[in-house]
């Protein structure tokens, strides 16, 4: 009974996950897309850090190795572990994951969402095909990997996405909305697949402290490497808004994703 208990605990969690990032991304286009309001700040929010050559260089070159290429040999890995571990499922389950976000994002961006020309440019990139990669990578790999690893990869996790993700913002290349809309969609397909594949419900120590590592070690490294308010000292609370803000949505995703994986 304590089984079914908490592995139907575990359901419903992964539904209320799959629901909020629904919710989140539905809220996000019509606020930074169809909102001249939200079109302007999102705007603003873009242009709050800047990086000189060689930091322009540094944060290219990281979104440099977010590939194709990339994906397969993280498919690959998770489906090893996956069968390593006898459960052929979650090998299933991650290559899901994985290609249904990405797929996701691909269409949302280039087939269904539009900008309205409210005065701020009508190129939609919403949402971040980079985040999301690296997003529904961290996702697939939460879902696969033994209980006792969680830690370290909600460190790397959240270590690797909040990088990618400020990374596309200081390099010109997205709006803060589009990185946010890129983890709703990875929320979206790991809760969604982890819905059909959940197991018993039970804590794991030091995730939260491993996903708040990640990201904080992410935005010292971007610190470390040149990226800087662009109006000085003047715009540091709104850079720090910007980036904490990314590193915070990240963390987020990364506990939901570890919250609602088989625990087994």
């Amino acid at each position: 009974m304590t089984t079914l208990s908490t592995g139907r605990d575990t359901a419903l969690a992964a539904a209320a996950a799959t629901l909020a990032g629904a919710v989140s991304l539905a809220v996000l286009v019509v606020v930074a897309l169809h909102s001249s309001r939200g079109q302007r700040w999102d705007a603003s929010a873009m242009n709050t850090v800047v990086g000189g050559r060689d930091t322009q260089l540094t944060v290219l070159s990281v979104l440099g190795y977010v590939s194709i290429g990339a994906i397969v040999i993280v498919v690959v890995g998770c489906a090893l572990v996956a069968l390593l571990r006898g459960r052929v499922q979650l090998a299933l389950a991650a290559a899901v994951v994985i290609a249904g976000a990405n797929l996701t994002t691909q269409v949302l961006k280039h087939v269904i969402l539009d900008r309205p020309d409210l005065g701020n440019g009508t190129l939609n990139s919403l949402p971040s095909g980079h985040t999301t990669v690296v997003a529904s990578s961290v996702g697939a790999a939460l879902l696969v990997a033994p209980r006792v690893t969680r830690p370290f990869l909600a460190a790397a996790g959240g270590f690797a996405i909040t990088l990618t993700g400020a990374s596309t913002v200081v390099a010109g290349w997205h709006r803060p909305s589009d990185v946010l809309a890129a983890l709703a969609v990875s929320l979206v397909w790991t809760a969604g697949v982890a819905f059909f594949v959940h197991g018993p419900a039970r804590s794991v120590a030091g995730t939260f402290i491993g996903a708040l590592a990640g990201c904080a070690g992410a935005l010292f490294f971007l610190v470390a490497v040149g990226v800087r308010p662009v109006l000085g000292w003047d715009g540091f609370i709104q850079a720090g808004l910007v980036l904490g803000g990314l590193a915070a949505a990240t963390g987020l995703f990364v506990l939901a994703a570890s919250a609602v994986s088989p625990a087994e």
